[in-house]
């Protein structure tokens, strides 16, 4: 059972990529209202995500956020700029790229995501948060 407080939402990333997990310390140091938990989607709690919303892992390389309370997730880069909106200045301002059409900035998003291991790299196992941070993630 998930168990996420209804004033959070969880971001789930591939937790063995070199770009997913710099974009996590990217978000937990603007997360100034402490708005997000983080969850690898390699976890229990990714792969509870992935069954009950029953995502195809093979067609979604994506971040997925999920908000327990409208129990919604949202992938690519609809998920991207709805945690930047959270973030505060500048990286908030990337919601004007909402006035795109998804199927554009799936299109750019998808093409990042298939070069990631190659221009980025990837790790052997998942990032273990420092114990500061543990509070941040979920198993």
């Amino acid at each position: 059972m998930i168990d996420i407080p209804h004033n959070k939402q969880l971001i789930l990333f591939d937790g063995v990529c070199n770009l997913c997990n710099s974009s996590v310390l990217y978000v937990i140091k603007r997360d100034k209202k402490n708005k997000f938990l983080f969850a690898p989607l390699q976890s229990d709690v990714g792969e509870e995500i992935i069954e009950k919303f029953n995502i195809d892992t093979v067609n979604t390389d994506s971040i997925l956020l999920y908000n327990p309370k409208s129990n919604t997730i949202k992938s690519k880069s609809s998920a991207a700029i709805h945690i930047a909106k959270h973030l505060g200045m500048p990286s908030n301002l990337l919601v004007v790229f909402f006035i795109v059409p998804t199927f554009i900035r799936n299109m750019v998003y998808s093409y990042i995501a298939k070069n990631r291991y190659k221009w980025y790299g990837k790790k052997e196992a998942c990032m273990i948060p420092t114990p500061e941070l543990k509070s941040k993630f979920l198993d």
